[in-house]
């Protein structure tokens, strides 16, 4: 299981890391397939004007969970990254599910086809039971955990998603050939 002391570094470290990681959420989930990195230099990162009321646990120590609502509809889940005071954070953006599925459909409203159940932040967090409650718990205790991946997957990289500021950087990562990811990569 990963430990908060994982985090504990550069989110351009630790997002690919990430990748083949097990994310569960009271057992439900499976294996991280697609993230990307934010940084506090990063315009494109909340973190970007400071710190807020709805930012804060981004400044927070490494190890715990930064959950937002993006566009008033979905709840999205992060991991912050590096040293208290810094805000860096890894969006999760897609999971194989192996885990629970049955209870993922179910929160996903009867969608069958696994490849949908988490493919985008937003249908990750539905079908884990992520809401705003969970932002600020410790990634290493319940109801997060977060197993070690076995072996180095191949990762591609490309530019993250539904952002325009930023857009240079290609700070999303994925595992290579999945087919839960939120968009192929190109």
């Amino acid at each position: 299981m990963l430990s908060r002391d994982f985090f504990a570094r550069s989110v351009h470290e630790v997002a690919p890391e990430l990748i083949g990681v097990t994310l569960l959420v009271d057992g439900v989930g499976g294996p991280i397939v697609e993230v990307e990195a934010y940084d506090q230099e990063d315009p494109a990162s909340h973190s970007f004007r400071g710190r807020t009321p709805r930012n804060a646990v981004m400044f927070a120590p490494p190890g715990f969970s930064y959950v937002y609502r993006s566009y008033g509809i979905h709840w999205c889940l992060n991991f912050v990254c590096d040293v208290e005071g810094r805000a860096e954070a890894a969006l999760v953006r897609a999971l194989a599910p192996e885990q629970g599925i049955e209870t993922m459909r179910a929160r996903r409203g009867g969608v069958v086809a696994e490849r949908a159940l988490c493919s985008g932040p937003g249908k990750l967090c539905q079908a884990l039971g992520v809401t705003n409650a969970h932002s600020g718990l410790a990634l290493d205790e319940p109801p997060f955990e977060l197993l070690e991946r076995d072996g180095t997957p191949t990762i591609v990289t490309g530019p993250r998603i539904g952002i325009t500021r930023g857009v240079e950087h290609n700070w999303r990562y994925g595992l290579a050939g999945s087919t839960f990811l939120s968009r192929p990569f190109t």
